[in-house]
């Protein structure tokens, strides 16, 4: 699909069906994103001219198996907070994409959906409908997940959408905006207060109430990116496996702890519960600098 503000296109990814988008810019070198229909997952956003999310070379491509990186959606569980599946079962489920639509003058959007099945429902009997709208405009990827409780009881869940940042040096990174915040580490299984930016080297594993100002990303003493998140998240959760548990995770490259960083949009210290007939909905909005 050709319009004048974008290029969109079905492609085969790892044999995986996906969409990848690019905008037209003046300078040939526009703005660019990959959105897997498994997990309605971004896979790749290039702006200014380099990647800015990373994605494991060792990931798995078989359609059944969470793919490591990229942008994927937790739903309706987070991590192992309940009975379900590791972070729910949205993420390796196939989305329905909408067709793309221009954003403005200068942008795209992209919605994806997925609603419940027979299988869903066998182990989570809820309605629903979760909807992904991904806009990427010049130098800026936000996305929103959109939750619909499309059935007579309340909605109860947990989510996140778990954002791998690429990264040049992760031990070169700092992370600014959380400074002061009383977090849980759950390395250390402790409550400490966040004294200044937060550094990388080791295995970092956090949970932060969420900022009420953008957080700022910096590779060495350069702006990387600026990471927003809508106020319906009510955390942060900040990742990095460093050397020791990357050595141990099959669909990571030893090194790969060395080029990325998971800042993750969260709501999972109390679940959201959603109406009947109701629905919730949050974005994360992140900015090239």
């Amino acid at each position: 699909m050709n319009d004048s503000t974008f290029q969109a296109q079905a492609i085969d990814w790892q044999g995986l069906p996906a969409i990848a988008l690019k905008l037209k810019q003046g300078d040939g070198q526009g703005d660019s994103a990959l959105i897997c229909l498994q997990g309605a997952q971004v896979l790749s956003w290039v702006s200014q001219g380099q990647e800015r999310l990373f994605l494991s070379p060792l990931a798995a491509h078989d359609g059944k198996t969470a793919i490591r990186g990229g942008i994927p959606v937790c739903f309706p569980q987070f991590n192992q907070r309940g009975p379900l599946v590791k972070h729910g079962f949205a993420r390796v489920m196939p989305w329905v994409a909408d067709a793309p639509q221009a954003l403005g003058s200068d942008g795209v959007q992209l919605t994806l959906r997925l609603q419940d099945t027979e299988a869903t429902r066998a182990v989570w009997p809820h309605a629903f409908e979760a909807v992904l709208t991904v806009q990427l405009t010049p130098g800026q990827l936000s996305v929103q997940l959109d939750v619909h409780n499309r059935g007579t009881q309340d909605l109860p869940f947990t989510a996140a959408l778990h954002s791998y940042l690429r990264v040049p040096d992760v031990q070169q990174a700092q992370l600014q905006g959380l400074q002061d915040l009383t977090y849980w580490d759950a390395v250390a299984d402790t409550h400490p207060q966040q004294q200044g930016a937060v550094r990388f080297g080791v295995e970092t594993d956090r949970v932060y109430p969420r900022a009420a100002q953008p957080l700022q990303l910096l590779c060495g003493k350069q702006p990387w990116l600026q990471i927003a998140q809508d106020a319906a998240w009510t955390e942060s959760v900040v990742w990095n496996p460093g050397p020791a548990l990357c050595a141990t995770l099959n669909d990571m490259a030893a090194d790969s702890w060395q080029h990325m960083l998971c800042v993750e949009a969260a709501a999972i210290d109390a679940p959201v519960t959603v109406a009947p007939g109701q629905h919730w909905l949050a974005a994360q909005h992140l900015t090239a600098r």
